[in-house]
């Protein structure tokens, strides 16, 4: 068995220690969630925290982690009798991102329910996880199925499996802690909710500290076993710290004064619902517990609320996680007197038994994460203007007002990755029919499996009330719902696009689409063109901020090499093709429909067009020719790409009706008259 890196042996990531700490003192708190880079201890010290959890009593054989002194009594392996327990170390089960949903919550055996009404039940990594550590590295990658099952689990304490009217339920307490770099996309808002507390990691600038970083994680790998054996006396002393903690922790004292400043606090930043008050409570209560104390502080108010507001004031996913610690403070100071009962300390001793912890916030070396340049996405208009000889490029303009859209969806029925665009097979959804099961049956058609199996009930002697089932004839549902597309940006950035107005125009009508793109769960990728040749700004990514980002910061000017953008985009579809081939893709093309430079560049553009109508790519394109004389160019290049033009006025969800329908009519018209 691997020996895991010393938890006290981490380096730095001060707020991401004391996150998973609290979370070890107090579950209910409701985890952690781990926002950050690449490469910056967020797997290490999560698998590490499991060797500081107090060992847990358990029921001898029942495979759901049972207390002897409280046993679930609903556990399928109950009811179990009272008797002494066998102590093990807490389980830190791993959720991998591509788990189905049997093996996350667990599966019944179908046959044997329908043929003898016996509820035989596979344990998931649920049932693993019960009063341990459930760890989902890149949470953000889960599909969201699977993460409403996780999160309501979490919430609830139990986890519910039910199959055609069977249903098991089992006691599922855990800690919830999952990991995720933002450049890979985000998590919806309404989950980001669910957790708890959320940290942002990020590695250290610091040249000292990088050095320490690497010395202790060459000596590990050398010799783990010694590495952690010079570790053991920090190790130790932390887990009876935990210890100390937990059994303080219902002693703990949470005043009037302190719940008006957790109210004001969250009232002041504008948190949606009433989660955030609860969780800032539980922290605080589990901050004072860490340090020893018996009264909830102001400091403890002030690091619940940098630990668990700043992902709950997000309100689309361009906005930046963090909070403004200067209105904090004078939030905090405006209602430290009302309803005060003696549980303030205006001076802390830092040298006191809170020091490390529970106090004053962690103070990273690394800087903050937040708040520091290199993380901060610079205004509009703000950064170097870009100048080439004689390409008359403009410094970027700052995006217009998004807009919700109309819905903007391929043709068919895809096999893609789960999400909210396009119709698709999936495992969620409507039943549409029936057919024999590829592999083990997930979800069953019961009226198709009865049929399949009646007319053999003669032949296989069939002498009681009960249906005689062999596994010949379990159908598998069919079922639609919706899949998540790749949503391919063809901008123009030409100087036929330069005017101020309009570009903005332009970006906030772009920005409107990666909203949507980001509500349906799409892959996103940005092609610009300008100047003599086009560039990816975007390989193809779940991160639809990193576009908004690319889209903020983008100059125009020059000519207009539209054949060059089509060819840049069909391109970037065929590698993508080939890394994730059931994901079908939605071009949208961004312009006027000019196209200067070179020699014959409409015919060439044409050209490139009529690529993509040969591979029935679905495509739009977004209109963006204004004045009282129009050319109708983007009308002849949404011809020729086989797809449909809409205005930016069109593109508004509140101004057409049926513009899915009339993409898709447009392909189909396209396709036949080829």
């Amino acid at each position: 068995m691997s020996v895991p890196f010393p938890f006290t042996a981490v380096v730095g990531q001060d707020d991401l220690r004391l996150a998973l700490l609290l979370n070890a003192v107090s579950p209910a708190v409701g985890g952690v969630l781990v926002r950050g880079e690449k490469g910056t201890a967020k797997s290490t010290a999560v698998r590490a925290l499991s060797a500081l959890l107090p060992e847990v009593d358990v029921v001898p054989g029942c495979r759901f982690s049972c207390a002897p002194g409280a046993p679930d009594p609903g556990c399928p392996d109950g009811p179990h009798e009272a008797g002494d327990g066998v102590r093990r170390p807490a389980r830190m089960v791993e959720l991998p991102v591509g788990a189905s949903e049997d093996r996350l919550v667990g599966a019944l055996d179908i046959e044997r329910a329908l043929a003898e009404g016996v509820k035989a039940f596979e344990p998931g990594l649920l049932a693993d996880a019960h009063r341990g550590i459930l760890y989902v590295d890149e949470v953000n990658l889960l599909h969201d199925h699977l993460v409403d099952l996780l999160l309501d689990a979490a919430a609830m304490g139990a986890s519910y499996v039910e199959r055609e009217g069977v249903s098991v339920r089992h006691a599922a307490r855990f800690l919830l802690v999952g990991t995720m770099n933002p450049e890979e996309g985000e998590l919806r808002p309404q989950l980001l909710d669910r957790f708890g507390l959320t940290v942002e990691v990020a590695a250290s600038r610091e040249p000292d500290q990088r050095v320490e970083v690497v010395r202790r994680r060459l000596a590990y790998d050398d010799d783990p076993a010694g590495f952690a054996e010079r570790w053991a006396a920090e190790e130790a002393a932390v887990r009876a710290r935990i210890v100390a903690a937990r059994a303080l922790l219902p002693s703990v004292r949470l005043g009037d004064g302190a719940l008006r400043q957790i109210a004001a606090t969250c009232a002041a930043f504008e948190v949606d619902g009433m989660r955030a008050d609860i969780v800032m409570a539980r922290t605080a209560t589990a901050l004072a517990a860490w340090a020893g104390r018996t009264d909830v502080l102001a400091e403890d108010v002030r690091q619940a609320a940098l630990l668990a507001l700043p992902h709950r004031r997000r309100r689309n996913p361009f906005d930046a996680p963090g909070l403004d610690e200067d209105k904090l403070d004078e939030t905090l100071e405006q209602f430290s007197g009302e309803g005060d009962d003696g549980d303030q300390d205006p001076d802390p001793d830092p040298d006191g038994p809170g020091g490390g912890g529970g106090g004053q916030p962690p103070q990273s070396d690394g800087g903050d994460p937040q708040g520091g340049d290199a993380g901060a996405r610079p205004e509009a208009g703000e950064g170097p203007e870009l100048q080439a000889p004689g390409a008359g490029e403009q410094s970027a303009v700052r995006a217009a007002e998004p807009f919700r859209t109309k819905v903007l969806s391929v043709p068919g029925i895809g096999e893609g990755a789960a999400g909210r665009r396009s119709r698709a097979r999936t495992e969620h959804g409507r039943t549409t029919g029936a057919r024999r099961p590829r592999g083990g049956l997930t979800k069953l058609h019961l009226a198709a499996t009865v049929q399949a199996a009646a007319p053999h009930q003669r032949a296989r002697g069939r002498s009681g009330p009960g249906l005689v089932v062999r596994r010949d004839d379990l159908r598998q549902a069919t079922r639609e719902g919706r899949e998540g597309n790749l949503v391919l940006f063809v901008v123009d950035a030409s100087g036929s696009m330069a005017a101020r107005q309009r570009m903005s125009a332009v970006k906030g009508a772009v920005l409107s689409l990666l909203l949507d793109a980001y509500q349906r769960r799409d892959k996103v990728g940005l092609v610009t063109f300008r100047g003599a040749a086009a560039d990816v700004a975007l390989p193809p990514t779940s991160s639809v901020d990193a576009a908004a980002a690319r889209l903020e910061s983008l100059p125009t000017g020059g000519r207009t090499p539209l054949a060059a953008g089509l060819l840049k985009a069909h391109d970037v579809l065929r590698v993508e093709r080939l890394r994730d081939p059931a994901r079908r893709a939605l071009v949208v093309v961004v312009t006027d429909g000019r196209a200067t430079g070179g020699t014959e560049p409409v015919a060439l553009a044409g050209r490139a067009a009529r690529l993509f109508a040969a591979e029935s790519v679905a495509s739009v394109v977004v209109d963006c020719e204004s004045g009282p004389v129009r050319l109708g160019l983007a009308g002849q290049l949404a011809g020729e790409l086989g797809g449909t033009a809409v205005t930016l006025d069109e593109l508004r969800a509140d101004s057409i009706a049926g513009l899915v329908r009339d993409v898709q009519g447009v392909q189909g018209m396209s396709r036949r008259a080829a």
